[in-house]
C-alpha cells in the first residue's frame, strides 16, 4: 500500500491520500462541478498549482473564481498569455514583469521604438483569444540557474537576466505551447479556461521603478470567464471614468493642480475650500464634544525630533531632502512628514497628572512626502496634504474605551457622508520580520490583544492582516466599499507603545509616582486631500446638502426680478445656507441645466408668480420641479434637512 499523508479541508475533515496527490484530484473526489470549476489550490496558506503533487500532511483548500486568490492565479495566467500573444505578433519583444494585480494583471515590456495604437490593441485581444482556444497546459518547470541564465541569454532578454541574477535557490520556468517565461506561479490547469481578454490601458513605467532605467511599455488588462463580467466592469470602468475626480474637480470648480506649482501639490478653488472647510467644521464640533483640544504645529521641526522619534530612518525615502545647516553632524531642518512627535512635545510640556488623563490632541496638520511623479494621481496621492490628527495620550487602563471611542467617532463620520460598507482591518507586525519595527515584543503583544479586544466589543466583523502595521506599533484600519465597489482605506485608529517610551513621557499616578502614557493615534479621515478625492467619485460630485459648496442657486427668469432675487439670497445666506444667484441674460432652461450640471441640491426658480405671491418655486437637482412654498418653509425644510444628516 502507497505511503499515506493527511489531507485536511476547509470544513475540518481529514482524507487520507496517498503521497504525490494533488488538488486537482482531491477536487476531483468532492464532486465534479468543483474539478470544473477549480483554478488553483490553497496548501498550507500557499497557493499552489492544482497539479502539484503534496507529498506531506497539508490543510488544502481549492480556489475558484469566486475566491480572490483564484482570480490572481486566473489574472496571472493571463498576464503570461498576453505576454505570448505579444511575441507572437512583435518578435523580439522583451519582456520585465507580469504580476496579477486588484482588478486584472499587467505586463511591463520593451517593444523597441514601436508604439501601439487602438488597432494593434484589438490585434493582441485577437491573438489571445486565438492562443487560449488551443487550450494548452501551463507547465511547471524546476530549472538550474545557470540553465535560467543560458535560456534568456540566447533569448537576449536582459530583464529576465537582472531578475535572475537576483535570485538564489529554486528557480521555476512556466511554460504554455511554446511560450516560456520565468515564474513563481501559481497558474491555472490551461489556458482555455481564459475568456473575455480585454486591453485597458497602456503606460510608461520605468524598468524597477527607477527613472533612470529604461522606461518600458506597460500593458494593463483583464480577463473574465463570461461576458457578461467583462460587460458590467466596462460598464462600472466607464461609470469611474464620469465620477473621476479629476474631472469633476475642474467641472464643479473645486480644485486644480499647477506645474508652476509644483506636481502634487492641490490648489484649492473657493467651491473646493468651502467643501473642505465644512468637512473640517463638522469633524471638528465632533471632536469638541469628546474633548479634543486644538493644537498647532509648524510645517518644519529639527531633523533631531524626527530621529528620536524614528520616523527618519524609517521614512527616510519617501521624505523631501532635510535642510542642513551642519554637515558634519548631520543636523538641520525637515519639512515636517508627520504631526505626532510635535503632538508629542505638547503633551512633554509639563508634567501632568493621573487625574488630567485622558489629554486628546488635535490638529488638522499640514505634511510633505516625496511621493515617485509616476505615482501621484490627483488628490488621491499627493505631495502635500493634511491629515485630521489626533493624539491621545492616556493610562493603561483606559485604552480600551478611548479606542472605542475612536472608533465611533469614526463610524459616524461614515455614516454622515453614506459610506455604509466597510471592514474592520487590524494591521499588525509581521511576526518573521521585526526587525521592521521598534518596541518590546511585550508591548507588541499587549497592544495587538487590546485592539481585537475594542474592535469586538464595538461589535465589528474584523480581519488580520500581519505585516501592515505601522512601525511604531499595531492598527485597527478601516476599508470601506464606494459605490463603485472598490475598496479604499479610509479612517485609522492605532495604537503605540513606543514613542512615549522614546521620548521619555510620564504622569504622576494616584501612587505619586511616574507612569509611561500610552499613546493612540487616530485619523478619522486621513489625508483630506485623498478623502474628498474618494468623496467625489463616491457621490459622483452629488455632495448632500449639508456639504455642499453652493446648497442654493436662485434663478430669477427676467431682469426685472434680480431685485427679488437678490432679496431671496439675502435671507438665504442669513439663515446660513451657501447661495448663488444667477444673473446671466439667459432664458430659464438654460440656467436650470447648467445649476443641475454644477449639482446643486436645490434650485429656486422666481417669476412673477412668485415675486406677487412672496414665493419660491422649488427644484431639486436630479429630480425636477417640485412645489412652490413660501421661502421661510423652503428654509426650516432644508434646515431640517441639514440638522438630521449631520445629527443636529
Amino acid at each position: 500500500m502507497a505511503e499515506q499523508i493527511n489531507i485536511t479541508l476547509p470544513d475540518g475533515s481529514v482524507h487520507q491520500k496517498a503521497v504525490g496527490v494533488t488538488a486537482a484530484e482531491i477536487a476531483a473526489g468532492i464532486s465534479g462541478r468543483l474539478a470544473r470549476e477549480a483554478l488553483a489550490a490553497r496548501v498550507n496558506d500557499e497557493v499552489w498549482d492544482l497539479g502539484r503533487p503534496i507529498t506531506t500532511d497539508a490543510t488544502v483548500a481549492i480556489l475558484t473564481w469566486n475566491e480572490e486568490d483564484g482570480k490572481k492565479a486566473y489574472w496571472h495566467s493571463s498576464a503570461h498569455l498576453l505576454a505570448e500573444a505579444l511575441e507572437a505578433l512583435y518578435p523580439g519583444v522583451k519582456f520585465g514583469i507580469g504580476p496579477a494585480i486588484e482588478k486584472g494583471f499587467y505586463y511591463d515590456v520593451d517593444l523597441g521604438d514601436r508604439k501601439l495604437s487602438q488597432e494593434d490593441l484589438t490585434d493582441i485581444e485577437n491573438k489571445m483569444r486565438e492562443l487560449a482556444k488551443r487550450n494548452v497546459p501551463f507547465t511547471r518547470r524546476d530549472v538550474s540557474k545557470e540553465e535560467a541564465i543560458a535560456y534568456f541569454k540566447e533569448k537576449g532578454d536582459e530583464y529576465k537576466l537582472e531578475l535572475i541574477d537576483e535570485l538564489d535557490g529554486d528557480i521555476t520556468f512556466y511554460e504554455q505551447g511554446d511560450f516560456t517565461d520565468l515564474c513563481r506561479g501559481p497558474h491555472i490547469p490551461a489556458t482555455g479556461v481564459i475568456k473575455n481578454p480585454k486591453i485597458l490601458n497602456i503606460a510608461g513605467a520605468y524598468w524597477r521603478g527607477d527613472s533612470d532605467r529604461p522606461q518600458l511599455t506597460r500593458l494593463y488588462g483583464i480577463t473574465f470567464p463570461k461576458k457578461k463580467e467583462l460587460d458590467e466592469y466596462l460598464e462600472r470602468l466607464e461609470m469611474a471614468r464620469q465620477r473621476d475626480h479629476r474631472k469633476l474637480g475642474r467641472e464643479l470648480e473645486l480644485f486644480k493642480f499647477s506645474q508652476k506649482v509644483g506636481p502634487g501639490l492641490p490648489l484649492w478653488l473657493p467651491k473646493g475650500a468651502l467643501l473642505r472647510d465644512t468637512l473640517v467644521d463638522f469633524l471638528k464640533k465632533k471632536q469638541v464634544a469628546r474633548g479634543y483640544q486644538t493644537v498647532i504645529t509648524p510645517h518644519i521641526g529639527r531633523l533631531e525630533l524626527y530621529k528620536t522619534s524614528g520616523h527618519y530612518p524609517y521614512y527616510k525615502d519617501s521624505q523631501f531632502p532635510p535642510m542642513i545647516e551642519d554637515e558634519e553632524a548631520n543636523e538641520g531642518y525637515l519639512l515636517k512628514p508627520m504631526n505626532c512627535p510635535h503632538h508629542v512635545m505638547i503633551y512633554g510640556d509639563r508634567l501632568r497628572s493621573y487625574r488630567e488623563l485622558p489629554v486628546r490632541l488635535t490638529e488638522f496638520g499640514q505634511v510633505y512626502r516625496y511621493e515617485q511623479s509616476g505615482e501621484m494621481g490627483g488628490l488621491t496621492r499627493v505631495r502635500g496634504f493634511t491629515i485630521d490628527d489626533s493624539h491621545l495620550f492616556c493610562r493603561p487602563d483606559q485604552v480600551k474605551a478611548e479606542f472605542k471611542d475612536a472608533i465611533e467617532l469614526t463610524l459616524s463620520l461614515f455614516t454622515a457622508l453614506g459610506f455604509d460598507s466597510y471592514k474592520a482591518q487590524v494591521s499588525l507586525r509581521d511576526p518573521n520580520n521585526k526587525e521592521k519595527y521598534t518596541g518590546d515584543d511585550a508591548l507588541w503583544d499587549q497592544a495587538e490583544q487590546a485592539i481585537r479586544e475594542a474592535a469586538v466589543e464595538m461589535g465589528l466583523d474584523i480581519t488580520e492582516e500581519e505585516g501592515e502595521a505601522a512601525f511604531y506599533g499595531p492598527k485597527l484600519d478601516f476599508m470601506v466599499k464606494d459605490a463603485l465597489g472598490r475598496d479604499w482605506q479610509l479612517g485609522t485608529v492605532q495604537l503605540d507603545y513606543n514613542l512615549p517610551e522614546r521620548f521619555d513621557l510620564t504622569y504622576i499616578g494616584e501612587d505619586n509616582e511616574k507612569h509611561r502614557p500610552v499613546m493612540i493615534h487616530r485619523a478619522a479621515l486621513g489625508s483630506l486631500e485623498r478623502f474628498i478625492g474618494v468623496l467625489i467619485e463616491h457621490c459622483g460630485g452629488n455632495f448632500p446638502t449639508w456639504l455642499s459648496p453652493v446648497q442654493v442657486t436662485v434663478l430669477p427668469i427676467a431682469q426685472d426680478l434680480f431685485d427679488y432675487a437678490e432679496t431671496i439670497k439675502s435671507k438665504l445666506m442669513k439663515a446660513g445656507l451657501r447661495t448663488e444667484c444667477d444673473f446671466r441674460n439667459e432664458k430659464i432652461g438654460r440656467k436650470i441645466r447648467d445649476a443641475e450640471t454644477q449639482k446643486t441640491p436645490y434650485m429656486l426658480v422666481l417669476g412673477k408668480r412668485e415675486l406677487e405671491e412672496n414665493t419660491v418655486a422649488v427644484r431639486q437637482h436630479g429630480k425636477g420641479a417640485q412645489e412652490t412654498v413660501s421661502l421661510d418653509a423652503f428654509i426650516e425644510r432644508i434646515q431640517a434637512e441639514i440638522d438630521e444628516a449631520i445629527g443636529d
